[in-house]
């Protein structure tokens, strides 16, 4: 049951204890695809809510996936079989489709970032390979340990393993497209220093005893506030850690939640983390003198089910998705967080969410990707679901398309990336205004683009 906080947060600390909760950590520990598939389809109604769900109306025996197939997403389709190119200039100007998919059979895509013309992919063969223009480009390969997040910062590239570490790459040669690690977040000088002082060790499972500026567990997320220079992690060890870039010491170490943390993202000044504990929190970063101190500050989220994504849009919005298929979402006023409402679009667990623009995008275990259009005022409309994936989306990406006719800003494109378990990165097209597009084959953009499927005021009622 979901235990509903107080419709409007402020941001001043709630000194009040957070009740303990039954542990979901194995929800997420887990790295086999079929674990992503288990939840049952009534698991909507396991929150209480007065809102109803608007999701489209579609046969209780089909998923997402079947009922909104479109002639761009058919399993057939040739650009599903490409090995991994598949040209720009040859896709035709639609507003939002399926452009086409990389394809290395090397193991699950657990990873992705956009950076520039390039992007980079993160896997369990441990590899982290490198596209431009959807052709390979270069890439790495970490001695251990699959990745789970790459973050990156100019020419650095940071990577999150399993093994919990973190690798710190750059790009040092242009014409030889070469990549090379020059360094782990703690590095091994900080480490060694640090072991030396039995005050800097904390205990940790089983009674294991290790220095505190280092992850024990996997390193599931990673967020960057360039603007003050730190990189932010969060692990299956529960801890949030925050690290500065200009020397890659380890700042501060957080004991933030009762289970596996799964999304961290700083913005203005505040860090959300989101956790298998089935809490999303709030931390104000402060100076303490010299020292960086992190205040938590309140609890946004607080239920049985995992919460398994966390991104913040540019007005300020929260977005949290979690294991029972739903987005709760917030919106920020000032110094308050509203809880304004929940979207409905995805029959089981939510993987990964992204931003862009006005659009949300939410992947998930059932392997379809929602696409929701944010209208203001916690009204958003549902734009379209995109198909092609034959296992669960895992992590996405985005780009914007720039568009020289489009002057005032108002029809941004974007290009989106998805990364799956079945070993695939599928590339799509999406617009803030799908109603343009005019070719038949986004018939499912076009039935769904003026369907307003979640509208949601301060009271959860349906607008």
């Amino acid at each position: 049951m979901t235990k509903q906080m107080n419709k409007s947060a402020t941001f001043p600390c709630n000194k009040n204890p957070l009740p303990r909760r039954q542990k979901l950590s194995v929800l997420l520990h887990n790295s086999e695809p079929n674990i992503f598939i288990t939840t049952q389809e009534n698991s909507f109604e396991k929150r209480h809510s007065n809102s109803s769900s608007l999701s489209p109306d579609m046969p209780t025996n089909s998923s997402p996936r079947n009922h909104f197939m479109s002639p761009l997403n058919q399993i057939s389709s040739p650009y599903t079989k490409s090995p991994w190119s598949f040209p720009y200039n040859n896709y035709n100007d639609t507003k939002i489709g399926l452009m086409g998919s990389l394809v290395r059979e090397e193991g699950h895509i657990y990873s992705l970032a956009s950076s520039g013309d390039l992007l980079y992919t993160g896997s369990d063969s441990k590899n982290i390979r490198v596209w431009k223009n959807l052709m390979e480009y270069s890439g790495f390969k970490s001695s251990s340990g699959l990745v789970k997040a790459i973050v990156c910062s100019g020419d650095r590239i940071f990577t999150g393993h399993e093994d919990g570490k973190i690798r710190v790459w750059k790009y040092l040669n242009y014409r030889k497209k070469h990549y090379k690690r020059v360094g782990n977040l703690p590095t091994t000088k900080d480490y060694i220093k640090s072991s030396m002082n039995p005050n800097n060790y904390i205990e940790v499972r089983r009674r294991r005893n290790v220095p505190w500026v280092k992850h024990y567990d996997a390193v599931a997320c990673m967020s960057l506030d360039e603007e003050n220079g730190l990189l932010y992690s969060g692990s299956w060890d529960k801890s949030m850690k925050v690290w500065c870039l200009s020397d890659s010491k380890c700042l501060e170490s957080v004991h933030a939640h009762e289970d596996a943390i799964n999304s961290v993202v700083v913005f203005d000044g505040l860090v959300f983390t989101g956790s298998a504990d089935g809490t999303v929190k709030v931390w104000r970063r402060e100076l303490v003198g010299k020292t960086t101190k992190h205040i938590f500050v309140y609890t946004l989220l607080d239920q049985e089910s995992a919460v398994t994504a966390v991104v913040v849009n540019n007005e300020g919005t929260v977005y949290a998705g979690t294991s029972d298929g739903l987005v709760s979402f917030w919106e920020r006023e000032k110094q308050t967080l509203s809880n304004v409402g929940i979207l409905r679009g995805h029959k089981l667990a939510v993987l990964c969410l992204a931003t862009a623009g006005k659009l949300l995008l939410s992947g998930s275990a059932d392997m379809s990707i929602c696409v929701w259009r944010s209208e203001g005022s916690g009204v958003h409309t549902f734009l379209s679901v995109l198909n092609g994936h034959t296992g669960p989306v895992k992590c996405l990406a985005v780009q914007e398309l720039l568009d020289e006719d489009d002057e005032d800003g108002s029809d941004r494109d974007w290009v989106v990336y998805s990364g799956s378990l079945d070993n695939s990165v599928n590339l799509w097209r999406v617009s803030e205004q799908p109603e343009l597009c005019s070719s038949s084959e986004t018939s499912a953009c076009m039935r769904y683009s003026t369907s307003k499927l979640a509208l949601y005021d301060s009271s959860r009622h349906v607008g």
